[in-house]
Order: C-alpha cells, then sequence, then structure tokens
C-alpha cells in the first residue's frame, strides 16, 4: 500500500480504483462498526463468534463483511480451528487516513521500521 496524499498529486485512474475499493470496503456501517469492533478488541484482535451479537447478524453475514475487509487489506484473518480470528493492520488505517489528510505525517511501512 502505498502512502500520498490527495494533496501532493492526482490519482492515477488505477491508484484511484485502488483507494475506492478500500473506502467502499469501510463506506458500509457494518462494515465499519465490525473494523471498529476488531480493534477495540483484548489485544487488537477478536474472533468472529464475537462479533455476530454486537451487530445483531448472523456468523455468515459477519464472516462475509470481513472478507471484505480482509480483501481490502484493513484486516488480516487467522483460523483457529473452528473460529477465525481478525486483527486490523495499522499501516493500512494510517494510510487511509493519509490519502484525505494532507497535513498527517505519512504512515511509516512496517518494513521501514525494522
Amino acid at each position: 500500500m502505498v502512502a500520498l496524499s490527495l494533496a501532493r498529486r492526482p490519482l492515477s485512474p488505477a491508484e484511484a480504483d485502488e483507494w475506492a475499493h478500500r473506502f467502499k470496503a469501510v463506506a458500509d456501517p457494518t462494515r465499519l462498526r465490525l473494523l471498529g469492533l476488531v480493534a477495540a478488541g483484548p489485544d487488537g484482535e477478536a474472533c468472529v463468534c464475537d462479533l455476530t451479537d454486537p451487530v445483531n447478524l448472523s456468523q455468515p453475514t459477519v464472516s462475509h463483511h470481513l472478507r471484505v475487509l480482509v480483501e481490502a487489506g484493513l484486516l488480516t484473518r487467522q483460523q483457529r480451528g473452528r473460529w477465525a480470528y481478525y486483527r486490523t493492520v495499522p499501516a493500512a488505517l494510517a494510510a487511509l487516513a493519509h490519502v484525505l489528510d494532507p497535513h498527517r505525517s505519512p504512515p511509516v511501512s512496517p518494513a521501514a521500521s525494522r
């Protein structure tokens, strides 16, 4: 995920498609709530089994929404036995914020912080 800002230069068509995909993923109220629930979970993660009640949706529906967030690069998924656990991708969330806020410091890539 490339850190850039709309204030610095216009997006290329490919970049606009890539960012629109990510923003579309969080534009859904349920997915936005799920993203917040995962971020607020113990150790910054949540099991799909713990996310159904707060959003009042079935497990398959919640799993669908979480898959969209994973495909957008905003969450990671780890299978542990029967259940899937999700974590936010901090660099991806920081990059989303940076695209819209030209005054925000660009996110540091995980590779750069080693």
